[in-house]
């Protein structure tokens, strides 16, 4: 092969290495989004567009959730009473684009018998709910089964999962769990005990890796993001403060 034949061909091969690279390292990142733009509200507002109240069969007594200033920025007050119930915005997130999700919050007090094992003890002060939506092709034909007969029932398919993030009284951070009426549904401890009592503390989770980690398998798509503050189950009280809420890529 004469000589300068071989120079394209190694030139021609530089290039293409070139220009994979280049397709790898290029920025594929999405722009954030933000779920949760409470700090755009006013203080007295009726709650920001697509955040609905979020309630459970036979439970009466509600967790009131309020826009407030508290700190110079407007949030959700949530006040539970015996209580529970949550907010939540039902949309449609593809995890693989915006794997991390950002919030801050910011609690005033325990719960003494709260345990994350226990149906009696399953009661947090803050807690952010991740759903993910059905996905026939990711469960057993019994499984299936059982949705289909959900959907008869209620017009549309349950969750397929959930992830929750909270704020314990007592199991160590990064304990997970599977949730103590459901193993569809998994608690993630982020934080833990009183040391951050009455302080805003900021806190960013990558659901994309606590899905496989959790469930052991890629995650459908996500169907909606909610608060919950809930002490129905150990009769006390608690008050946490929501800040914002942002979906983002790993690039951000």
């Amino acid at each position: 092969m004469p000589m300068n034949v071989k120079k394209r061909i190694l030139y021609l091969i530089f290039l293409g290495i070139l220009l994979w690279e280049n397709l790898l390292a290029a920025d594929t990142s999405q722009p954030p989004m933000v779920v949760g733009p409470f700090s755009s509200s006013l203080a007295g507002d009726v709650l920001p567009p697509g955040w609905k109240p979020m309630v459970f069969d036979k439970i009466k007594n509600l967790t009131t959730y309020t826009l407030v200033k508290e700190d110079g920025l407007v949030v959700i007050k949530a006040h539970s009473n015996a209580s529970s119930s949550g907010l939540i915005r039902r949309m449609s997130i593809d995890p693989l684009k915006y794997p991390v999700i950002s919030w801050r919050w910011k609690t005033k007090n325990l719960l003494k018998n709260a345990d994350v094992t226990l149906k009696s003890g399953d009661d947090y002060p803050a807690r952010i709910y991740i759903t993910f939506a059905y996905d026939g092709s990711k469960v057993s034909f019994f499984e299936k089964t059982k949705f289909n007969a959900a959907k008869l029932i209620y017009g549309e398919y349950p969750p397929m999962a959930a992830i929750n993030y909270i704020w314990d009284t007592k199991a160590p951070k990064e304990t997970s769990v599977p949730n103590a009426y459901t193993d569809k549904v998994m608690m993630v401890v982020v934080e833990s005990g009183k040391a951050n009592l009455n302080t805003w503390v900021d806190e960013k989770r990558n659901i994309l890796n606590d899905y496989r980690r959790l469930f052991g398998q890629e995650p459908p798509m996500i169907s909606g993001v909610a608060i919950m503050t809930d002490t129905d189950n150990t009769g006390e009280g608690a008050t946490t403060f929501y800040g914002d809420i942002i979906f983002s890529s790993i690039h951000e």
